[in-house]
C-alpha cells in the first residue's frame, strides 16, 4: 500500500514536468535573451547609461557597429551645467569606448549651438571625452551615471561658461 503514494506522487511529477517542457523549448525554437535597452547597451560598450535620455524608445544596431537610436521627441538635458540638444533621431558608429560619425547631439558652447561628433570612453580614468569639431573636452563619466528625463524646452537655463 506504501507503494501506490510514492508512485502517484512519481506520476504527477513526470507530468508537471513533460508539461512544461513546450514552454521551455518555446514550441521549437531557441530561447533568446531580451534584447537590451540602449541604457544596458551603452554599459556594455563601456559608456555610462544616462548618456542618452530617458525618452529613448528604440534603437538598431548593426554588425559593423552603425546605429540609430529613435527618442520620444527632440530633447534638451543640462548636464552640470552644460546644455546638451538631442534630436528625434541620434545615429553613430558604436565600438567598445568609441562613438564616431555622431548626429543629432548638439551642445551649447558659448552663445552657439555646435555639434557633437565623436565620445571616447577612457574606462582607466574615468573620464569621456567629447569631440565637437577640432575640440574636444575631457568630463567625469560619473556626471553620466544617472539616466536623465527630457526637458522640452531650452527656455530658463542660462549658461554659466562651462564649455564643451
Amino acid at each position: 500500500m506504501a507503494a501506490f503514494p510514492l508512485l502517484s506522487v512519481y506520476i504527477l511529477l513526470s507530468f508537471l514536468l513533460i508539461s512544461d517542457i513546450p514552454n521551455c523549448l518555446s514550441a521549437g525554437r531557441p530561447i533568446e535573451a531580451p534584447v537590451p535597452t540602449v541604457h544596458e547597451l551603452l554599459q556594455q560598450y563601456g559608456f555610462p547609461k544616462g548618456l542618452m535620455p530617458r525618452s529613448a524608445k528604440a534603437y538598431s544596431l548593426s554588425a559593423d557597429g552603425t546605429f540609430e537610436v529613435e527618442l520620444e521627441g527632440t530633447c534638451y538635458i543640462t548636464f552640470k551645467n552644460q546644455l546638451v540638444y538631442y534630436d528625434a533621431t541620434i545615429k553613430g558608429k558604436l565600438r567598445h569606448g568609441s562613438v564616431s560619425s555622431v548626429s543629432g547631439i548638439q551642445t551649447k558652447k558659448f552663445f552657439l549651438w555646435v555639434p557633437v561628433t565623436a565620445i571616447n570612453a577612457d574606462e582607466t580614468s574615468g573620464m569621456l571625452e567629447f569631440h565637437v569639431g577640432a575640440l574636444s573636452e575631457k568630463l567625469p563619466a560619473k556626471q553620466f551615471d544617472k539616466i536623465h528625463n527630457c526637458e522640452k524646452q531650452a527656455g530658463g537655463w542660462r549658461q554659466s561658461g562651462v564649455s564643451i
